[in-house]
């Protein structure tokens, strides 16, 4: 059987372990390789050596040398990061499985351009369980379109540069879309001072940034007499890992295009 090869960008770091971890364990994917900044102390150094034993994977900045003949790179960066890796994919043909959050517009744009002639799977959370939960939404918001108020409450660790997380702006995305809703007209991001009665057609957003938390996400939908609260939580970088390695899969079997976890998962 012939095994997919897999490249990792930002290698060394909390999500790159986890995902260099779960390479080195499937039986159907092969560590091709694994880069970094040109500024890591990691550099020259063996992948393997970041979660065990050595795996004959030198750490390397080198993004084009790094992805020639690569089948897939799996990306957790940042966006300026991920979009200079784009432009080499696109050039060598390599698919991308993309779980970096916080891109703009055009940069969107750019991604989904490259889709047309790279298969690339964009998602903000790569969490099989999180993307169960964004199919449970569409379907509780359908139910729910009337007299009740949606809030979207997110937690991460302190070390988590964007807000909302990429995740929790999906969870809003998923439910404006089936509300037939524009998330950018309706979503409140903050609140101070007398703010005035609620706007029944609002989404609320809270941010709880602290500690180690993995990734809490809770959508509160608040009526007269009850509430619902849909909530999903992450105890190890592991989930995330799994989710994009199937990601990677996906894209072995599939022509090139856009898609996302929901297309993984078959849940369209």
């Amino acid at each position: 059987m012939k095994k997919t090869k897999v490249a990792i960008a930002g290698s060394s770091g909390r999500m790159g372990r986890a995902l260099l971890e779960g390479v080195l364990q499937s039986s159907d994917l092969v560590l091709h390789a694994a880069l970094e900044d040109s500024a890591s102390p990691h550099i020259g150094k063996d992948a393997g050596g970041l979660v065990g034993d050595a795996c004959g994977v030198t750490i390397t900045a080198d993004v084009a040398g790094a992805l020639c003949d690569t089948d897939v790179l799996i990306d957790f960066t940042r966006p300026e990061g991920t979009m200079r890796h784009l432009g080499v994919c696109k050039k060598l043909g390599v698919s991308m499985v993309v779980g970096t959050t916080g891109f703009s517009a055009s940069q969107k744009t750019e991604l989904n351009e490259a889709a047309q002639s790279v298969g690339i799977v964009l998602s903000s959370n790569m969490s099989v369980g999180v993307n169960v939960a964004f199919k449970i939404l569409e379907m509780t918001s359908k139910i729910l379109s009337h007299g009740y108020d949606i809030e979207i409450v997110e937690a991460h660790h302190r070390h988590k540069v964007d807000a909302p997380s990429g995740t929790a702006l999906a969870m809003g995305e998923v439910i404006a879309k089936t509300l037939g809703r524009t998330l950018s007209e309706c979503a409140i991001y903050g609140r101070e001072g007398v703010t005035g009665e609620r706007d029944a057609s609002s989404i609320g957003f809270a941010t709880v940034r602290g500690g180690d938390i993995m990734g809490d996400h809770t959508v509160l939908f608040a009526g007269i007499g009850e509430r619902i609260e849909i909530t999903h939580k992450a105890s190890s970088r592991a989930t995330f890992a799994l989710g994009a390695l199937r990601a990677a899969r996906f894209l072995q079997a599939n022509a090139v295009g856009m898609y996302d976890m929901q297309d993984v998962l078959g849940l369209r």
